[in-house]
């Protein structure tokens, strides 16, 4: 620490990012704005529903007790319009954002917070769709079996009586991305808990910082020179050295979100399901790192993408092979597009996973006690510590460099 004063000075200053006052008010904007998508999904959902009694109504009043050749025509009818509208709204939801967060909101902090708040109410939003619509087939389909499929869970408030806005409200803020009328709930709020996490986050918010603009920063600036002349033994150097404080703000990062933030809005919420994530740490194989690191995304898109595309008749790897695509593509939008820089850096080493996740499955069967374990977690440590993360941060810095310069204007007065 003192080497690194003595060598850069002291580098931590709160007034000298360049935020403007067009992209706080643009992220303010967007802030109460995004959420507005999945009270549409609502009121989708509020009219199907309204149809799906109806048609209900008339199926048990008709003399054969079933749905005529009409009725089932109306079904179909409704479950067309019903999807079209909903793709509308999930489409409209993330292509609206990113598209005034790419060209109206310069600052990358503020346009990463509000790309992240933007998929993550696409992913409720389509989620909402989907179980209702799953829902509201067993309510409609009794006599073959469907409800027998609905979760004994799902009968505290069975469909469409969960077509509720303060049911709805409560998804919006629930710390998980699958929708579920019901959830289980504790008894009672810890409040001390409550304010020890939140103590947590604080102080993990600017200890990041501090090292983020302390540490990361001169590393990142004093490899551009390198990066510019394809000096690669300079630039794994470089990568080698900004490894360690990556590696650090990450699991600072890490702790803040999912143990800390999650823990607490469940906490306020009585949320029962505490499962944000297991031991990742160990992983033996990077297919095992992926499956525990993030639970609430990794059940997102098994319940949502994986499971109905293998019950479709799709292959594990067909599957497998969409889910990293869809994912992909994600991860390109949250750095690519607050960057202002859409280089393929994110949307690459997300997709290149799954050859990676077929290198190192073998290591998960193998019969070789712990000395397999080590090997695997060893991979899984080495490609995520120096060929991950680092690598990824400074092309899109080098990216922005050149392209925009610094967005802090004391890092400019530095580098001259």
């Amino acid at each position: 620490m003192l080497e690194n004063i003595q060598k850069y000075g002291v580098l931590i200053c709160v007034r000298c990012h360049d935020y403007s006052r067009q992209d706080i008010y643009l992220g303010l904007l967007l802030y109460f704005l995004i959420p507005c998508h999945l009270l549409a999904a609502y009121l989708i959902e509020l009219a199907a529903a309204q149809q799906a009694r109806g048609s209900l109504k008339r199926v048990n009043d008709s003399p054969s007790g079933g749905p005529s050749e009409q009725e089932r025509k109306r079904f179909h009818k409704t479950w067309v319009v019903v999807a079209w509208a909903h793709l509308f709204n999930i489409t409209l939801a993330l292509v609206l954002t990113t598209w005034v967060v790419y060209f109206k909101i310069h600052h990358p902090l503020i346009g990463t917070l509000t790309e992240m708040h933007a998929i993550a109410v696409w992913l409720k939003t389509a989620s909402y769709a989907f179980t209702n619509r799953d829902l509201r087939h067993a309510y409609l389909h009794p006599v073959e079996g469907e409800r027998e499929l609905v979760p004994e869970l799902y009968t505290q408030c069975p469909y469409p009586q969960n077509i509720t806005f303060s049911n709805l409200v409560y998804f919006w803020w629930a710390p998980t991305l699958v929708y579920q009328p019901v959830y289980p709930r504790t008894d009672k709020i810890r409040w001390v808990f409550v304010a020890k996490r939140v103590g947590e986050i604080f102080g993990l918010s600017v200890f990041m910082w501090v090292a983020s603009a302390q540490y990361a920063a001169p590393v990142l600036r004093n490899s551009l020179d390198k990066i510019a002349s394809l000096d690669l033994m300079s630039i794994l150097e470089r990568l080698l050295k900004l490894s360690t404080i990556s590696l650090v703000i990450w699991l600072a990062g890490f702790f803040a979100l999912f143990q800390s933030f999650l823990n607490a809005l469940a906490e306020v919420l009585r949320f029962g399901d505490r499962s944000f994530y297991d031991d990742w740490w160990n992983s033996e194989s990077l297919g095992a790192y992926w499956r525990t690191w993030n639970k609430p995304v990794y059940t997102y898109f098994k319940r949502h993408l994986y499971m109905p595309m293998i019950g479709r008749g799709w292959s594990p790897q067909a599957a497998s092979f969409v889910v990293f695509l869809v994912s992909a593509i994600l991860h390109e939008i949250l750095v690519g597009v607050p960057t202002h820089n859409i280089i393929g850096v994110a949307f690459l080493g997300m997709f290149l996973q799954l050859p990676l996740i077929a290198l190192t499955k073998p290591l998960e069967n193998m019969k070789l006690g712990h000395t397999g374990k080590i090997v695997g977690n060893t991979i899984f440590w080495v490609s995520f510590t120096i060929f991950g993360q680092p690598f990824a941060a400074l092309m899109y810095f080098y990216a922005w460099q050149a392209k925009y310069g610094s967005v802090s204007k004391q890092m400019t007065t530095v580098s001259s």
